[in-house]
């Protein structure tokens, strides 16, 4: 029978080996005492199996409380556990549950991440992964060889469906690719959903009908199963062709039932992902997290950005692109989204370390701040990807380059 197997970044003032056979216990067939029901073949059969237990380390100070142990040191270690497919089936809430539930309260630790899970082929066979993905992405936005370039409407909340229309506008003439409601705006109080979408895709079908480019809008549509729903047929009614989704408000089985779909590309945002990942030895990293979404279906998932405005290292972003660039099955193909204060300045560094342009590069401030408007920031970051795919420095595309030159007058101190 096929197996799934997870590999963990354990902590525990017991051995290694011991913790994880009491993860591998209570998260198959074994409770915290032995049972008259859990006979030899029920364990042969649906007992999860520690693979490999790798030691990394001892400290003196747990990276989390809880330990049922006084010991003054805690024992780091890789470890790989696995389950036969028979124990969950084809269930993604399942699979996440046992992955990723009740081991993390588990006493024995003092510190649990799930770095990576591989799972067998036959899951390709009951889930048909993204739809759009990155050849579909660039096929709807109808850009080759280069970055999408994408932008976030800002302020994120507060502008009215008309004022939201008039930026897409300007967006659009000035040659944006995609442009996304920011994950606050749902439907507000003076920017109805529906009102917004008449709106913005009155001005994205007019431009459509005049140059032939489709700008790629993300709505968001996160909500309450059903009205995601309508939200979606909205959309697609409208002549639409992208939706977002924030993934950890929505959750697994709701975020599959949109992209099942299959008419739209899904921006899948991942809005929460610190809560989950900023803690060195507690929750999940993002080679494991994406491919539980790219199971989902999502087209598009967020990665953060080189030289961010938030927490995340380069190169935890840089292992997150690869992450999504990596094959899945064969195909499962998910476009990396890098945003997080972004301007043309982080293309450079960006390009040298990943090598790729099958990304959908976001500029918010970058964009919409530059000291000659919206327009000439679009045009500035298309200018900073050439430069950076060309070979140019910075300062040599700075000074080719106007509009990108006056962007680095802007942030080039920031």
């Amino acid at each position: 029978m096929e197996r799934i197997s997870a590999t963990y970044y354990i902590e525990t003032p017991f051995s290694p080996e011991s913790a994880a056979a009491v993860l591998a216990g209570e998260q198959s067939s074994g409770t915290f005492v032995a049972v008259p029901g859990e006979t030899e073949e029920l364990k042969n059969r649906f007992a999860a199996r520690v693979d490999s237990v790798i030691y990394l380390g001892t400290v003196s100070e747990p990276a989390i409380p809880g330990a049922v142990s006084a010991s003054e040191q805690y024992h780091r270690a890789r470890v790989t556990v696995s389950w036969s497919v028979e124990n969950f089936g084809y269930n993604l809430p399942v699979l996440i549950s046992t992955l990723q539930g009740n081991l993390y309260e588990i006493r024995q630790f003092t510190g649990l991440k799930l770095l990576d899970i591989e799972l067998p082929d036959s899951y390709a066979d009951h889930y048909k992964g993204p739809e759009f993905g990155i050849a579909g992405c660039r096929e709807l936005t109808s850009v080759q060889e280069r970055p999408l370039i994408g932008t976030i409407i800002k302020p994120s909340i507060g502008l009215t469906p008309e004022q939201t229309a008039d930026l897409v506008k300007t967006l659009a003439e000035a040659g944006i690719d995609f442009v996304k409601d920011d994950e606050l705006m749902g439907s507000t109080a003076n920017s109805p959903f529906d009102k917004r979408v008449d709106a913005v895709m009155n001005v994205i079908n007019r431009h459509a009908d005049k140059t032939g480019k489709k700008v790629m809008y993300a709505f968001n549509i996160s909500g309450e199963i059903d009205e995601m729903l309508r939200r979606y047929e909205k959309v697609v009614n409208s002549g639409g062709t992208c939706a977002m989704v924030s993934l950890n408000s929505v959750g697994m089985s709701a975020t599959k039932k949109i992209c099942d779909q299959r008419a739209l590309a899904i921006h899948g945002h991942r809005n929460g992902w610190g809560m989950m990942t900023r803690h060195p030895l507690l929750g999940i990293e993002f080679p494991a997290y994406q491919k539980l979404w790219r199971l989902a279906g999502v087209d598009q998932i967020h990665v953060n950005g080189i030289q961010n405005k938030f927490w995340e290292s380069d190169d935890s972003v840089v292992q997150s692109i690869e992450a999504c660039l990596k094959p899945m099955f064969g195909g499962y193909s998910v476009l990396p989204v890098v945003s997080s204060g972004q301007w043309g300045g982080q293309a450079f560094e960006t390009y040298r370390r990943t090598k790729t342009v099958d990304l959908l590069y976001m500029a918010g401030g970058g964009i919409l701040a530059h000291p000659m408007g919206p327009s000439a920031g679009v045009t500035a970051l298309q200018q900073a990807w050439k430069a950076a795919v060309d070979g140019l420095s910075l300062d040599e595309a700075a000074t080719t380059y106007p509009e990108f030159g006056k962007s680095v007058e802007k942030f080039g101190g920031k």
